[in-house]
């Protein structure tokens, strides 16, 4: 069985294409720059030429469209025909209060995802897109949605309730719903394969870090807490969204720069907050961390002292903000054994998974300096620390083959 995964974001389209069987990638890409000026990438796994070039996207009905005729090229392809797609596996980022698992899409999952986009409105739209796109080209095959929400259902009423008048809840469903679930089911199923028991007793803290961040309280197998909240901007500081800030700055900030409306003050807190917003720098961590170790007084110096202060400064944010989160999810979780890196930041990153457990050591949690700058790129990396009172494991992520065990799992019935 052959599982096509979709991962479709505003102006760009992800995608792996799975074997089943040995859940081997056959091929995956993405094509970026939707609506602007455009960019594909195709690999192919069976030894045929990749592609990495400039095209034409218009929209993600010709991004779906160059997905396919590449799949399926003499020149560049891994299929045939369609015939050989089983289904098609779509990451949808919000499913409200309904869905707690993944699903069959069908009218009535279709319009209870259109319900969604107020409450993700930035991310809903492309879902859509990408599916409408999607069946239109492989209409035949199941479609299936996996939500980011869906592993986060199961978090206690007074962890998601918001302190606010309780009637948006109860009539607009407001309310902590967290995103990343994918990623935080898998890595946590990961860990505890990895200890060899089951999951009953075990108190997980998992770290998905990467551009976009957010920590999960997991006990028994189960999120019982998360920091994204409502929307993606809540919790951690990422690389461009605000996280956890005062609600009011959204009118102080608006008054401050000429009375903005509230969603060009929500545009700021999204897209030039964060780690980019501190630093001046970047958003992606990669340059700030060489901003912030770069020596000076060499021939060709690229930032100012300056940069150099403000990028310390942003990893300095970030790393206390993930160790203080992780301090309350260890109250939450009653104690824990263990704190799991992963995504881009987490997984690559020794000097800030070192930066954040130095601030841990006051609950007896240590990682090993020389295992921690040597993890590779192991199923479970384990870096703890001699006399450590919990496991510090490193787990790369994979969201694309949740999606596509959910898909065959629903198939098969």
């Amino acid at each position: 069985m052959n599982i096509l995964v979709i991962n479709t974001g505003s102006s760009s389209l992800k995608y792996q294409l799975f074997d089943m069987e040995t859940e081997a990638i056959i091929a995956k890409g993405n094509c970026d720059r939707i609506g602007i000026d455009g960019h594909v990438k195709h690999v192919p796994s069976n030894g045929k030429p990749s592609i990495n070039e400039d095209t034409s996207l218009p929209s993600h009905q010709e991004a779906i469209n160059i997905v396919i005729s590449n799949l399926t090229s003499a020149k560049h392809g891994v299929i045939d025909n369609l015939s050989e797609i089983s289904a098609v596996g779509h990451r949808v980022v919000h499913g409200g209060p309904r869905f707690s698992k993944s699903v069959l899409i069908d009218d009535e999952v279709m319009s209870a995802i259109i319900s969604c986009a107020l409450l993700a409105p930035l991310h809903i739209p492309a879902n859509l897109m990408g599916i409408n796109a999607c069946k239109k080209v492989i209409p035949t095959v199941p479609h299936i949605a996996v939500f980011d929400t869906a592993f986060h259902m199961s978090i206690p009423d007074y962890a998601f309730v918001y302190p606010v008048p309780l009637k948006y809840y109860e009539k607009y469903d407001i309310r902590r719903y967290g995103f990343h679930g994918s990623s935080h089911r898998y890595v946590s199923a990961k860990a505890i394969d990895y200890f060899g028991r089951d999951a009953k007793g075990t108190r997980l803290v998992t770290c998905h870090l990467g551009n976009g961040a957010s920590l999960a309280a997991i006990k028994d197998g189960k999120s019982i807490d998360t920091t994204m909240g409502a929307t993606p901007l809540e919790g951690l500081p990422m690389g461009t969204r605000s996280g956890t800030v005062d609600p009011a700055l959204v009118s102080i900030i608006s008054d401050i720069d000429g009375g903005l409306t509230v969603e060009e003050t929500l545009s700021i807190l999204n897209k030039e907050s964060g780690v980019l917003g501190i630093s001046g720098v970047s958003s992606d961590f990669r340059d700030i961390i060489d901003a912030s170790e770069f020596e000076f007084g060499e021939s060709d110096e690229i930032i100012s002292p300056q940069e150099h202060d403000r990028a310390k400064l942003a990893l300095a944010v970030f790393e206390y903000q993930v160790a203080k989160f992780i301090g309350a999810y260890i109250v939450a979780l009653g104690g824990v054994d263990a704190i799991i890196f992963t995504a881009g930041v987490g997984e690559n990153s020794p000097s800030i998974r070192r930066g954040i457990c130095e601030w841990l050591s006051g609950f007896g949690i240590f990682l090993d300096v020389y295992k921690n700058g040597h993890s590779g790129k192991d199923d479970v990396a384990d870096i703890t620390g001699e006399g450590s009172r919990a496991k510090v494991l490193v787990i790369p992520t994979n969201e694309e083959l949740v999606i596509a065990r959910d898909t065959k799992k629903i198939v098969e019935g």
